[in-house]
């Protein structure tokens, strides 16, 4: 199988609550303005899942679509990679929640990876190799937040930063010259501390006493943007050194959309054009793992990808980790 394929994305579609959260309406019961968030952030409006909806509702939603566009029937998938900060529960997995929302009754692998926002980035890397050594065919990843429901809406450093969405690719063969052309992955289990959800895991119930707080967002802001500056141009680099291409070559940069101050000033870092680089943050704020894959596809329905056009994707997160694919557009 080597040699005459390679596993890129067919199929790409997103999922968004319909409930939009706007700076202006933040500012009824915040003490922070529309200006303030936006100057600091690029951010002028989120997505917030609806009560009645989970992560799996809008990750099932998104794979639909994905498998449609794909051209195949969800009957033709051979495993479900799901990512989530937030995920409905412990166990059993969302990707599970999914394939039965899928209707996939047997015979479709499904697990869980977390790697914080890093973790579409990681799902694309293990997914190509589980096609191109011939173990797989039809491998849907999906990245899936309803991330909101970890936020204290009273506290303005973390509750303006996120936002809820879901998007999936599906990866299969594609032609050789094409497709996930190169990946580099990483973490720092030293960095832990500068980030993530507190009163989350069975760590609560030993702190608590007695039962579960409420989780909730903690960060070290200024930490986490010194990382995230540094760790974007380097693991571009590290793609383009594997590949044996140069700067000049990518068309397009996707970054973790995290913040705009950090997407514009790890790319001037990189010494790439701005003009390549994909920045949405604005009308959906930080989607966490769903961030990557839903501006891709927000891309690829604008018309701006064509075959053959070379795009960096680059994740980074809570762990810290950090993930990256050098992805040459297959469809």
């Amino acid at each position: 199988m080597k040699g005459r394929y390679r596993a890129g994305i067919v199929g790409i579609a997103s999922e968004l609550p319909s409930k939009v959260i706007t700076n202006k309406n933040l500012e009824t019961f915040l003490e922070t303005s529309d200006e303030w968030i936006k100057s600091r952030t690029g951010i002028e409006e989120r997505r917030v899942i609806e009560d009645n909806l989970n992560v799996s509702d809008l990750a099932a939603a998104a794979s639909r679509k994905a498998i449609s566009d794909a051209g195949i029937e969800v009957s033709d998938l051979d495993m479900i990679i799901a990512t989530s900060s937030s995920p409905e529960m412990v166990w059993p997995s969302t990707a599970c929640l999914i394939q039965a929302k899928l209707g996939i009754s047997s015979g479709t692998a499904a697990f869980d990876l977390q790697a914080a926002c890093s973790g579409f980035c990681y799902g694309l890397s293990i997914a190509s190799n589980l096609i191109e050594n011939g173990s797989y065919r039809n491998i849907l990843v999906v990245g899936a937040e309803a991330i909101t429901r970890y936020l204290d809406w009273q506290d303005r450093n973390t509750c303006v930063l996120f936002g809820d969405a879901a998007a999936a690719v599906v990866v299969s063969q594609v032609d050789e010259g094409f497709g996930i052309i190169a990946s580099y992955l990483g973490a720092d289990g030293f960095g832990a501390k500068l980030l993530g959800v507190a009163n989350s895991g069975t760590s609560a119930l030993v702190n608590d006493g007695n039962s579960l707080s409420k989780p909730k967002i903690i960060m070290n802001g200024s930490e986490v943007f010194k990382f995230a500056v540094k760790i974007i141009p380097d693991s571009v680099s590290k793609l383009l050194e594997k590949s044996n291409l140069g700067l000049t070559d990518i068309d397009y940069l996707i970054p973790h959309q995290s913040n705009e101050r950090i997407t514009y000033a790890a790319a001037d870092r990189l010494g790439i054009d701005r003009s390549k680089v994909v920045n949405d943050i604005a009308k959906y704020g930080n989607t966490s793992t769903a961030s990557i894959p839903l501006a891709l596809d927000n891309l690829y329905h604008q018309g701006k990808l064509i075959r053959g056009s070379l795009i960096a994707l680059v994740g980074f997160g809570a762990g810290l980790t950090w993930a990256a694919n050098l992805v040459k557009w297959s469809k």
